[in-house]
């Protein structure tokens, strides 16, 4: 276990505490990231506002960018010191959902799963938020949800990648399924609209 620091909700609707917490070692097909870059989306805020519900204390934050620090045994396409982004979509690459291209429904075999990779500096329970909980120095996340990116683009860019992009995207692309040549209206113009529009 490691001894980082992450922001902390322990009451829906009150701030975040920032505080010493336990990180595990990455499990077979886990990685390790040191973050440099985490944005703040508005699913994070809904979740600390209690709007969704979830278990609590939660480390949120599921934006973000950074450097792979370790990984679990099986991971051989990532490797320290390598630039990445952390993302919320995690797909075992073999359920139905997978199998047919739409990862994102992904519903794993159940096979036992490791401990959570957070815990309180005591030892209790501290929940991951959306897979991730990257308002922290570091993560340990599935290796489904680690993307390689260029040395050159920025930290503080590249975490945009991980929610506000893919899901305007993914809007445009998957849901609303518009093809080139067709006109549409963008209804809000913030980080998941501006990549809508794009």
């Amino acid at each position: 276990m490691a001894t980082i620091r992450a922001a902390v909700c322990h009451e829906f609707g009150a701030p975040l505490s920032v505080e010493r917490v336990e990180l595990r070692a990455p499990a077979p097909g886990e990685v390790e990231v040191a973050l440099e870059a985490c944005a703040i989306c508005h699913s994070d805020i809904s979740y600390a506002e209690g709007a969704w519900g979830g278990a609590l204390p939660a480390v949120y934050g599921h934006e973000a960018a950074g450097r792979v620090r370790s990984v679990g045994p099986g991971v051989e396409h990532l490797a320290p010191g390598q630039p990445v982004i952390v993302t919320l979509i995690r797909s075992c690459g073999v359920c139905p959902a997978c199998a047919r291209g739409a990862p994102v429904l992904c519903a794993p075999p159940a096979d036992p799963a490791p401990a959570p990779p957070l815990t309180t500096a005591a030892g209790g329970a501290l929940d991951a938020a959306m897979n991730c909980g990257a308002f922290a120095e570091r993560v340990v996340v599935h290796a489904s949800q680690i993307a390689p990116i260029p040395e050159e683009v920025p930290m503080g860019a590249a975490c945009l990648l991980s929610c506000g992009v893919i899901t305007g995207l993914g809007a445009v692309v998957n849901t609303a399924g518009v093809r080139p040549g067709q006109t549409v209206v963008v209804i809000g113009a913030g980080g998941v609209g501006l990549n809508a529009i794009q």
